[in-house]
């Protein structure tokens, strides 16, 4: 049995980017990019007015100012306006280049048509996004790695990108295990419990963009061994809910040995989730989870979750983390590291009732994970601890 550390250093050391495929912006959510993107354009290309207002040379201001034209955003005309004139303009125009400063419009007024400027604080240069001031041509716009969100969609189309190179993202079957199992819908008998695994882990697989197979097996030898098989052949990711530990009915491990595939490390010395198991072949990485529900989730966000974003060329792969102060104290026993569902309002962290693997409830009311190592024994109230955000 290894440690958490050990066990993420497993992962970390054992996964590597999938394939660069070229996708189009508008399709590249949650991929990351597999080359650095330098700006083909300077943004804005022109000097943009920031208000809608009225736009003139800050030294030959005064006391009044013909407006002798009118720019609006997109406007492609050039317009010359001589000293001691103005332009009416609205935000995101292009500001004339005899133009140096803009007035907003509610600190003007108009008398006689003419301009009269009334802001006391303006001063040269005022209200006008210069040329390049979010980046300038053939600077570096974005890093090899980073994961493609929705700001960063606009950002790659307001450079008139169309298209990006990035990492595949991989190909995921669930399998989860148990005779117990029924589907939600049916009616549950004595002994029978609901199935959820796939559907939670097919959520939090979803958030990052990827749709998962599903296969139920039967606690069945050769069943668990066949889907297996398949699901090896024709995935990148496989993960098995159930099965793993040492019952009579567990067949998970020996169906991975069975079909070939090379252990890494079994079991960890962490609550919940002690019988985790991660291994590979040559195509496809190997997760099996625990069958109880929280264990399952909590070795999905701190081990599936990054070997998928190491799958994914991701430069930032693993939770991030914090340093809060939490609000009561604890005490856990020495020898197991701990993760405990908690909530934070990002100024202290709360660690949330119902620890247990199987409770789901205080799950969905979490937004981090409180870590404590398994040399800790106990931790008092305000004392620091090491928070992972989920």
């Amino acid at each position: 049995m290894i440690s958490v550390e050990q066990a993420k250093q497993f992962v970390n050391q054992s996964v590597f980017p999938l394939e660069i495929i070229e996708v189009t912006v508008v399709d590249a959510l949650e991929f990351c990019l597999a080359e650095d993107v330098v700006a083909p354009i300077s943004v804005p290309s022109f000097n943009q007015s920031a208000m809608d207002g009225y736009a003139f040379s800050y030294e030959s201001i005064q006391e009044q100012l013909p407006i002798v034209a009118e720019v609006a955003a997109g406007d492609t005309q050039k317009v010359e306006i001589k000293n001691n004139e103005a332009v009416r303009i609205f935000t995101g125009s292009k500001v004339p280049d005899s133009c140096d400063t803009v007035v907003m419009q509610e600190l003007t007024e108009l008398v006689d048509g003419k301009l009269v400027v009334k802001d006391e604080g303006l001063k040269q240069g005022g209200n006008i996004r210069k040329k390049g001031h979010q980046i300038e041509v053939g600077n570096l716009a974005l890093e090899k790695g980073v994961r493609i969100n929705a700001a960063t969609v606009g950002f790659l189309s307001n450079l008139g990108i169309t298209s990006v190179k990035v990492y595949n993202s991989p190909s995921v079957t669930i399998i989860a295990t148990g005779d117990e199992l029924v589907k939600p819908g049916n009616e549950l008998e004595d002994g029978q419990i609901y199935e959820s695994n796939t559907f939670m882990l097919k959520a939090a697989l979803n958030k990052l963009n990827i749709e998962p197979k599903i296969v139920l097996v039967e606690d069945d030898k050769e069943a668990t061994q066949k889907a297996i098989s398949e699901a090896l052949e024709n995935n990148d990711l496989l993960i098995l809910s159930g099965g793993i530990s040492v019952g009579d009915y567990d067949f998970v491990k020996e169906a991975l040995e069975y079909n070939g595939v090379e252990e890494i490390f079994y079991k960890v010395k962490q609550k919940p989730g002690k019988p985790l198991y991660f291994g590979k072949t040559k195509k496809c990485y190997v997760f099996a989870l625990p069958g109880n529900p929280a264990a399952a989730l909590t070795c999905f966000y701190q081990y599936v979750n990054t070997a998928i974003n190491l799958m994914k060329g991701s430069k930032a792969p693993s939770l991030n983390d914090l340093t809060l102060p939490l609000i009561k104290s604890i005490k856990k026993k020495e020898g197991r590291a701990t993760f405990y569902k908690a909530f934070t309002d990002y100024k202290t962290v709360e660690i949330l009732e119902g620890q247990g693997s199987d409770v789901l409830k205080s799950f969905a009311l979490a937004n981090c994970f409180v870590y404590l190592d398994e040399t800790v024994q106990e931790v008092s109230e305000n004392e620091m601890v090491n928070v992972h955000l989920i």
